[in-house]
């Protein structure tokens, strides 16, 4: 039989926690709670932070590799890279031997055929008698590229095309080979002329800058012009052109495009001046707004000066040196 004692024990064994037991657990249980909440919440924000960035690399990146590639060919007419070899890039036709009929006329007959310029642009502005299309981003370079294909293609009626040897080369747009040329011992490639510029409005992402690309396509047999979004975020593109003058090869200045120096038209021309290198600046931002984000930094692409921002956007300015393969002798 239990002893009064016994009973004793066994009740105060089924009491539970005293209130003072009660608050220290509650403390202990807070105080986890609030350091999982802190936990998650800073992680989140890293998260944040480090997506964003990692766009806005991403999309500088991107619209550096575009406008590289297309650099890195520049002056390339198939098997030669003498542009002033090409038959037809007469700008006014007269010394044409093969009429051409395919020529778009929208940014004008020299933004095709203008073929001894294998770079060329605009410095701060956008001067192309086609529109920008977004509208043009002010103090923002322009710069256009003309080349051919790598690869040799397929004969097409109604697409500028450049026949070519080893030295000399010819443009046509009807499908058969001009008549001085051999399919033996000379290729077909494709003529290409690229303009990029920054619009200020994105049909993606409206309010955003862009980069745009204005390209020579065939479509229906019919060669014309397309404006196309590359790469919404870009909010500033410079361009200076390294310039070798006396044919040795090497890079005598940097000059900015439609400089005098590199232009046939302008009386300070330098006859034999040839664009080697370009140093190319792509100042690009995010899409939307981050609160918090101190930018103490000085965006000075090329010859612009844009200052500093406070306006809750990130930013990054991205710059490389491009050797264009095909212009030296």
């Amino acid at each position: 039989m239990p002893t009064q004692n016994s009973l004793e024990n066994t009740y105060r064994k089924q009491l539970g926690l005293t209130l003072i037991e009660l608050m220290v657990a509650l403390a202990i249980g807070s105080f986890l709670v609030i350091g999982s909440i802190q936990i998650y919440s800073q992680s989140r924000e890293a998260f944040i932070i480090n997506e964003s960035i990692a766009r806005v690399q991403e999309t500088a990146q991107f619209a550096m590799d575009t406008i590289e590639a297309d650099l890195r060919m520049a002056s390339n007419w198939g098997r030669t890279s003498r542009g002033l070899a090409i038959e037809n890039r007469s700008i006014d036709g007269n010394a044409n031997p093969k009429p051409l009929v395919n020529v778009p006329a929208d940014c004008g007959a020299s933004w095709v055929l203008d073929l001894a310029m294998p770079v060329d642009g605009a410095n701060n502005t956008f001067n192309l008698p086609c529109a920008a299309l977004g509208g043009a981003q002010a103090f923002s370079d322009l710069i256009t590229v003309r080349r051919a294909t790598v690869n040799p293609q397929p004969l097409q009626a109604g697409r500028l095309q450049i026949q070519s040897t080893r030295i000399a080369g010819e443009i046509f747009d009807d499908g058969v080979i001009p008549t001085l040329f051999s399919p033996a011992d000379s290729a077909t490639h494709n003529l290409m002329v690229s303009s990029y510029y920054v619009a200020a409005n994105s049909d993606l992402i409206p309010g955003v800058p862009t980069l745009r690309r204005k390209s020579l396509v065939v479509n229906a047999g019919v060669s014309s012009i397309v404006d196309v979004e590359i790469a919404p975020g870009v909010e500033n593109l410079q361009v200076q052109l390294g310039i070798d003058v006396d044919e040795d090869n090497t890079v005598d200045r940097y000059v900015n495009p439609g400089d005098d120096i590199y232009n046939p038209a302008a009386a300070g021309y330098v006859p034999g001046a040839r664009v080697i290198t370009a140093r190319v600046w792509i100042v690009v931002r995010g899409v939307t707004r981050e609160n918090g984000i101190i930018d103490t930094y000085t965006y000075q692409p090329g010859d612009v000066n844009l200052g500093t921002f406070s306006d809750d956007l990130r930013r990054m300015q991205v710059s490389k040196t491009i050797l264009l393969r095909n212009t030296r002798t």
